[in-house]
């Protein structure tokens, strides 16, 4: 066996160890508040944010609309690419005796869109309103987490997400900001 092949293994047995820990935590809990987190990146705020700045924020409102709509615009293909070239199954859908608390919106794991937006708006609304990075990372974060407690991605679904949103924002950034 190859030390790749062996690392992988390592990999994604570690992945799924961690997997199962975050998720127990939820076992024979109210889920409401963590489906409620989760919905938060579901992207219907994030054009609603966007556009209350463009209308209302004289110093950044438009570019921050303009660099947000051009980061999406790339991010979301990129995203389908990705889902189905790795064709990675869900927990939910992989693991024996186990059942999410959510019905996840597409069939594959990697990388998680939920966190892969998130992390891109909260990229753009630290570069343009650095005020308020601790919170905005907190909450992409905490998005990322919800969809592992949920039982609808891996952790490393989640790192795959947020490095996904992280380089589409920066890029997006360097063109237009």
């Amino acid at each position: 066996m190859s030390k790749v092949y062996t690392d992988m293994n390592l990999f994604a047995r570690a992945d799924i160890q961690l997997f199962y820990w975050l998720f127990n935590k939820t076992a024979g809990r109210n889920c409401t508040p963590i489906r409620w987190i989760s919905r938060t990146g579901d992207g219907h705020l994030y054009l609603l944010l966007g556009l209350i700045l463009w209308m209302f924020e004289p110093t950044h409102g438009d570019l921050f609309l303009y660099t947000a709509l051009l980061a999406y615009a790339l991010e979301l293909p990129i995203y389908v690419v990705l889902k189905k070239l790795f064709k990675r199954t869900r927990p939910c859908d992989l693991l024996r005796n186990f059942s999410a608390h959510i019905s996840p919106s597409d069939k594959f794991s990697l990388p998680s869109g939920h966190t892969a937006a998130a992390f891109l708006m909260a990229s753009l609304i630290a570069h343009y309103y650095p005020g308020f990075t601790l919170l905005v990372y907190t909450w992409a974060a905490t998005i990322g987490l919800s969809r592992v407690l949920l039982g609808v991605h891996y952790p490393s679904d989640i790192l795959a997400g947020a490095s996904l949103g992280l380089t589409i924002s920066l890029f997006s950034l360097s063109l237009l900001a």
